[in-house]
């Protein structure tokens, strides 16, 4: 009772409505309203970009939506940015090229922009855990699946795959384990699946002691329960893991600690080093991990 009793006070010290931990996660409702279309953003040889908009926990959520100019209906992947400061932040931003290289290659790909990001409506998410981030997007891919053949998405197939770079790689490992009908995980730069290690790095790296020192010295007792580290056994989706080792963001370590993870829990994987290469993958690098990226995709939701 007293190790609850200290949970639930270090929870509502953080002004955190929702649940935390894996298993309440899982035993939520989510989807519910419709993806629409807003206007169109631009128009290429091989996809069409949409504004759009979708319901999650109340708020307006917005993104774009690459949709291949081709005739039938395609696999889809959402998407998930890193962090960006949310005053400078854009609805296109550094991930668009790889949006539009996985467009190209036939696959509808919804990148949303999390709340408090661009016109998505909410506060930016101060918590380390990035709960309410990983529920917009368990919203979006149940309204996918419900949508799915009609309206704005009358071009996709109820068929999703996550990719995520950065803070977007920590969101996606949680959705997935929530979420048993995501085939396909790509963890990009990722954060970990461990959230004490997110939480410190946060506090002592990104930042400089400005955010994310009090999760960091004094981490809630049931942390266990609420890093998908732990949940690694619920996952029902293949995964890659892609990581430079010159990483000075996310370090090369935490990716070869996600494997070993992935490995004792005989999750079926791949896992990718670029020496040299940093956060962001440039040249040949960037190259190799799309090359990868599309085969990976094509294999798990076709």
């Amino acid at each position: 009772m007293l190790r609850w009793l200290v949970g639930f006070l270090w929870v509502s010290s953080l002004g955190l409505s929702q649940t935390l931990t894996i298993d309440q996660l899982s035993r939520q409702h989510y989807g519910g309203g419709t993806l629409s279309v807003e206007r169109v953003l631009e128009r290429t040889q091989g996809f069409t970009r949409y504004l759009v908009r979708y319901p999650s926990q109340g708020l307006r959520m917005y993104g774009f939506m690459n949709v291949p100019n081709g005739a039938g209906r395609f696999p889809v992947i959402i998407l998930i940015h890193g962090y960006v400061n949310p005053s400078t932040y854009r609805t296109l931003t550094y991930t668009t090229r790889y949006a539009d290289h996985l467009a190209r290659s036939g696959f509808v790909v919804l990148h949303p922009n999390l709340r408090g990001h661009g016109l998505s409506e909410g506060q930016p998410e101060g918590s380390p855990w990035r709960i309410l981030y990983a529920q917009e997007i368990l919203d979006l891919a149940a309204i996918v699946r419900a949508q799915a053949g009609r309206g704005a998405l009358e071009k996709a197939l109820p068929r999703i795959g996550l990719m995520g770079h950065s803070m977007g790689g920590g969101v996606a490992q949680r959705v997935a384990v929530v979420d048993n009908q995501i085939r396909a995980v790509l963890l990009y730069s990722s954060m970990h699946g461990d959230d004490l290690k997110n939480a410190q790095q946060i506090c002592y790296v990104f930042t400089n002691g400005a955010r994310g020192c009090e999760e960091a010295r004094n981490p809630p007792p049931n942390l266990a329960q609420i890093s998908p580290i732990y949940h690694y056994h619920r996952l029902r989706a293949q995964v890659q893991v892609h990581h430079g080792t010159r990483d000075a963001q996310t370090p090369h370590a935490w990716a070869e600690e996600i494997c070993t993870a992935l490995r004792r829990n005989r999750v079926p994987h791949r896992c990718f080093s670029y020496p040299g290469a940093g956060h962001t993958f440039r040249g040949q690098d960037y190259a190799l991990l799309m090359q990868r990226a599309v085969a990976f995709f094509r294999a798990a939701l076709n």
